[in-house]
């Protein structure tokens, strides 16, 4: 896999590895926590998460600044592991007032700022030299596909935090629960107190007497459970920053700056003032347009994840269970792929009986796991969040080999094209969720009439199809600012294209506005809409950019 790449790529993909891991943890719970620990509505939390998420993103802008014009890439993305380190740390300790809850965020906004449009800078640059140039795209989705191993198992590692506390607490998880905890405390009228106390009961090893002591001992729990995963995140970094300071040397290559370049020997392109003209427009203009397609994305950790929690179902069969249980599934990943492995042929035209035996090895573990399971097993949520790490690090050699079949017969779509496709692909995930929510209520009318639950095969086809749309944007996108980027401002370009992230991210609260005010496939309506406008506009752009991309 990393074969004619140069072995920075590998150091930078293990960092981010781990960066990723504690993000991801802290992003499948944090409006969970949010809603638990300080009684957040849907629309309250997802201000925060929107907020949050754009600090993220819009920071890099003045990392990428940094690092262009002062510090150097290599420095500035140590600090921000050591800010984000400092940030997870604060978040991890329980009982904290939500001012300081606010102020961890930002700190773990900032570190990341200065962390993730540096690195990615800083791997472009690995890629300047001849013999690597062309393997530029493919080392972008190589890095996405491997960061986001880290990213399939943070949430079980959040739930496994959050279960061990309620368990130690006597406590099991329900979703449901928090809300109406905070509820009662709050003296809601319209909280309907026998349900409560149904779902007391349920939760506990023994029957509630005191529903004000449950609610209290609850809602500590649950918060506890959620700052310890927070915890898991802070020595994910911890890490990450390891990785990065012992194998620093792999990544000298592209740690510089145009200020810096001359006295490390790198020769810097030299282009016109009008061609830096050109090709600055032309990534403003992708910018502008690829907020729309974040904004609408990432409602996976948002309105998504809400629909994951109220109108998916709590538990499921011993089969579908094999995707949720992390032992099982890895079971399953190894099967199918020794399956690949037993049926390819390699240069001699041989096939690998190696493969049959890993093969062999993954459906006994997954025979293990499904003879143990029970006829109903619990989900949380946040092991939704799982799905699309998992299907990046599966499909990307996919979408890489596909590409690069193309590639071989001449006719591999360019940078631009793929972004496109995209985004057309992501009309059709959201599509999907306007077609399973037909028939389920609106948010504004559940409590009144109950709840209604889809199969959880609705929204792991949907991560499926956004995952896919994400291959085709995202590591096409940063390849793109890589390549066109004017020489004196690749960090700050960086920047920009995840300061357009920040502001589509900004515009999640759309969702979560939304969320109490139309039917369910209306909300997923709006998101088909804003990509199909975002692909129009690409594909009305694709000769400048086409353009633009040959002439760097």
């Amino acid at each position: 896999m990393f074969k004619n790449h140069p072995k920075g790529l590998i150091v930078a993909a293990l960092a981010n590895l781990g960066e990723r891991f504690g993000f991801y943890t802290m992003m499948a719970i944090l409006v969970f926590f949010l809603q638990a620990r300080y009684g957040m509505t849907v629309a309250e939390s997802g201000s925060v998460y929107s907020w949050f998420y754009f600090g993220i993103y819009a920071l890099a802008l003045l990392g990428g600044f940094l690092a262009d014009n002062f510090t150097g890439l290599g420095r500035t993305i140590l600090a921000g592991i050591i800010t984000m380190l400092l940030g997870y740390l604060i978040l991890s300790v329980p009982g904290m007032s939500l001012t300081i809850t606010y102020i961890a965020l930002f700190v773990i906004a900032l570190g990341n700022g200065l962390f993730k449009g540096n690195l990615q800078a800083l791997i472009g640059n690995l890629y300047e030299k001849p013999q690597y140039s062309a393997q530029r795209d493919s080392a972008f989705s190589i890095f996405y596909m491997f960061i986001n191993v880290g990213a399939f198992f943070a949430p079980t590692a959040a739930e496994a935090m959050l279960n061990k506390l309620l368990q130690g607490s006597g406590f099991i998880y329900n979703g449901a629960v928090p809300a109406m905890c905070n509820a009662f405390k709050a003296g809601d009228p319209q909280l309907d107190i026998t349900k409560f106390q149904a779902l007391a009961n349920s939760v506990s090893h023994q029957p509630v007497t005191d529903l004000t002591s449950f609610a209290n001992s609850y809602i500590t729990a649950v918060s506890t459970g959620y700052n310890y995963a927070f915890g898991i995140a802070a020595m994910a970094m911890l890490i990450s920053m390891t990785i990065f300071i012992v194998w620093k040397r792999f990544l000298k290559d592209g740690d510089y700056n145009s200020k810096t370049a001359v006295a490390q020997g790198v020769t810097m392109q030299e282009i016109s003032p009008k061609e830096s003209k050109e090709r600055i427009t032309a990534l403003l203009m992708v910018f502008v347009v690829v907020i729309f397609f974040w904004m609408s994305f990432h409602q996976n950790g948002l309105t998504l994840s809400q629909f994951a929690k109220d109108y998916t179902t709590p538990s499921v069969d011993k089969f579908t269970n094999l995707f949720f249980n992390i032992g099982s599934f890895l079971g399953v990943i190894f099967a199918i792929v020794g399956v690949v492995l037993g049926i390819r042929k390699n240069a001699e035209g041989k096939r690998n009986p190696f493969g049959w035996l890993i093969s062999a090895a993954g459906l006994a573990v997954v025979w293990y796991f499904y003879r143990n399971f029970s006829d109903s097993n619990p989900i949380t949520p946040a092991k939704f969040q799982q799905f699309n790490p998992i299907f990046i690090v599966a499909m990307t050699p996919v979408v890489v080999g596909f590409f690069g079949w193309l590639a071989s017969k001449g006719k591999e779509p360019s940078t631009p094209r793929k972004i496109g496709y995209g985004m057309i692909i992501a009309a059709f995930s959201f599509a999907l969720m306007m077609l399973g929510s037909f028939h389920l209520t609106a948010p504004k009318e559940l409590v009144a009439m109950g709840t209604e639950y889809a199969s959880p095969y609705l929204l792991i086809g949907t991560y499926f199809s956004l995952t896919i749309a994400e291959l085709c944007l995202s590591p096409m996108g940063i390849s793109f600012v890589s390549k066109v980027a004017p020489p004196k401002y690749k960090a700050l370009m960086q920047g920009g294209w995840l300061g357009a992230t920040a502001i589509g991210n900004k515009l999640l609260f759309v969702g979560s506005s939304l969320w109490e005010k139309l039917e369910l496939w209306q909300i997923w309506l709006v998101f088909i809409v804003c990509c199909m406008i975002s692909a129009s506009i690409i594909f009305a752009m694709m000769k400048f950019l086409e353009k633009v991309t040959k002439a760097a």
